[in-house]
């Protein structure tokens, strides 16, 4: 039988960390310290996110034998006795052995852990197969729920995995399943309904995950305690904003977003207390934001989080950016500093017979404004020797389009050369709209090992550029930069609007195709003209190639180019 579900006066812990895929030892040696730290705090329960002692998402890892050995030892290890503080219960993601079971082979599991030993284990029921998710390639859905009598805190606790509680019929129009599991928790008895989770952040995500917690416990009348990953995990950023939800939907404490955090709450009040890795006190964070200018600021944090990760994950030291005098590496730079330090990047301008002087100065200024390392290196004598060279073996001059690509592959090269000698990871600067378009030159602008600003829109690039120029305190990106027409300066007066729509214009059927998956009709209904809306979307889908062939993408919309959009390169389809 049950213990009672009344709900006492017991301290909560969620701990928000920031695991590497993969380093199953680092990550459990993060799993104890901030176990010890609640277990300070005063916690009779601390959480952890989904699949913590080895990371999220560990993709074919899963398919090794090895590391799902190596996964189960440390869950063996770290249910020990005297691993943990006495009077605290830990609970933690898991990649677990289905013994007997058909390929996968695996549950995506959470351990509960109080008294020195393994006393439970929740498994996942509802396993996401869209956007950047495949989880039924390496998960067996759970077919039943499990609740925990959990000693230390005196109630009944329902144990659920991220999309467990994603399918509220209450909340959704059309849910994406027939099983509400946390519907099954509480009608077998939980007090309380603890979901384990690694949520990648998206513009907006914040506000409607709260809203989907809030509307959640209201419904089923329990208390939800949620703890989510935060971090960098190649294209996917994960924002935290763990967070306490009473059974009547009012959020009771939130965690911050994009930092690792250890959020310390009471369920019928009290004191909240933020902290991190440390211990040191953070601050209370406020609700997500809702208006445009809050969102921007959002996404800036999220694109500093991703690339610091990236670059700390992947074993990088510094990073080396080309610098054109335009707002899209101006951003990049702005993001790289933020995230690395200023010591940390080098911004390289390479001009050309066609770069006007503002913009070598806008590059200039940049870099000083930004305190980094600066270099200028002309094109213009490898750019003729090539023309010179290219003469020869046509039989005649490299026609307009040739010309302007070399110059953007000659520049890629030196980019890279650049990479080479210093062991700095180069960062690309091509824009989302650019990417969607085909408006980027293959082993030009689009070399590189990380693309930072390419899920964000042309229209959303100048906005965060506003919110990197406040949060870094300073007009880092001048005045200029945002004002002037943009321009790839390929050749004589050019400007992007000699190929494209204006970009307002452009986003608005870009978003309509590739994120909200519209047909053409309806896009048209949107005030296009058809005629531009077909050649936009002939544009899209003939540029595959080239996307496929790009650096990973930074995640931060609702529909990124990358693993979340899997179209074939070569096809028949004509929209």
């Amino acid at each position: 039988m049950l213990p009672s579900t009344r709900v006492p006066s017991k301290r909560i812990a969620l701990a928000q960390i920031d695991p590497t895929v993969g380093d199953l030892g680092g990550n459990a040696e993060r799993i104890r310290a901030f176990a010890r730290l609640a277990r300070e705090a005063g916690a009779s329960l601390v959480a952890f996110p989904e699949l913590a002692i080895c990371g999220y998402p560990p993709r074919d890892f899963l398919d090794m034998p090895e590391f799902v050995d190596r996964c189960a030892a440390a869950v063996v290890e770290l249910s020990r006795p005297g691993v943990f503080p006495e009077g605290i219960a830990v609970a933690f993601g898991f990649p677990e052995k289905a013994e007997g079971a058909p390929p996968p082979g695996l549950y995506n599991a959470v351990a509960f852990v109080e008294g020195g030993r393994l006393t439970a284990v929740g498994r996942k029921s509802l396993l996401p197969t869209y956007d950047v998710f495949d989880e039924t390639r390496y998960f067996l859905p759970s077919t039943t729920s499990t609740a925990v009598p959990a000693r230390a805190l005196g109630l009944t606790l329902g144990l659920s995995v991220c999309e467990d509680i994603w399918n509220d019929k209450r909340f959704w129009d059309r849910p994406r399943y027939d099983r509400d599991p946390i519907g099954d928790l509480v009608a077998g008895g939980a007090g309380m309904v603890l979901n384990v989770s690694a949520s990648p952040y998206a513009l907006g995500k914040p506000g409607l995950r709260e809203r989907m917690l809030g509307a959640a416990a209201r419904s089923h009348g329990a208390p939800v305690a949620y703890v989510n990953q935060v971090g960098g995990d190649d294209s996917l950023v994960f924002d935290g904003a763990s967070m306490l939800v009473g059974g009547d939907g009012r959020v009771l404490a939130r965690a911050p977003m994009f930092e690792e955090a250890l959020l310390v709450a009471d369920l019928d009040g009290g004191e909240v207390q933020v902290m991190g890795p440390g211990g040191q006190p953070l601050a209370q964070p406020e609700a997500p934001a809702a208006a445009a200018d809050g969102q921007a600021d959002e996404v800036f944090r999220a694109l500093v989080l991703g690339v610091r990760d990236y670059v700390r994950k992947c074993g990088f030291g510094s990073a080396v950016i080309g610098l054109s005098g335009g707002i899209d590496s101006a951003l990049t730079a702005a993001i790289a500093v933020a995230a690395l330090g200023a010591g940390r990047v080098t911004g390289v301008a390479m001009p050309s017979r066609y770069s006007s002087d503002h913009s070598r100065e806008d590059a200039r200024v940049l870099a000083e404004r930004l305190g980094i390392a600066f270099r200028e290196i002309a094109i213009e004598p490898m750019h003729a020797a090539y023309l010179a060279s290219l003469g020869e073996a046509f039989g005649h001059a490299a026609g307009d389009l040739t010309e302007q690509n070399l110059q953007a592959r000659i520049r890629g090269q030196l980019l890279m050369a650049l990479s080479n000698e210093t062991g700095a990871l180069l960062l690309s600067t091509g824009n989302k709209s650019e990417l969607a378009v085909g408006y980027c030159t293959l082993y030009g602008d689009m070399a590189g090992g990380l693309a930072v600003i390419g899920d964000l829109p042309k229209t959303l690039v100048y906005r965060v550029s506003r919110a990197a120029n406040r949060a870094l305190g300073r007009d880092a990106i001048p005045e200029r930069t945002f004002t002037k027409p943009p321009s790839a300066e390929l050749k004589p007066g050019q400007v992007d609007q000699d190929s494209l729509p204006p970009y307002d214009v452009l986003d608005d059927i870009l978003a309509g195709y590739v994120e909200e998956r519209l047909p053409l009709a309806e896009i048209v209904r949107r005030g296009h003209p058809e005629d531009l809306v077909r050649r936009i979307l002939r544009m899209v889908n003939g540029s595959e190639y080239k996307r496929r062939q790009a650096a990973p993408v930074l995640k931060v919309t609702g529909k990124a180019f990358g693993e979340g959009r899997r179209l074939p390169i070569a096809h028949g389809w004509r929209a």
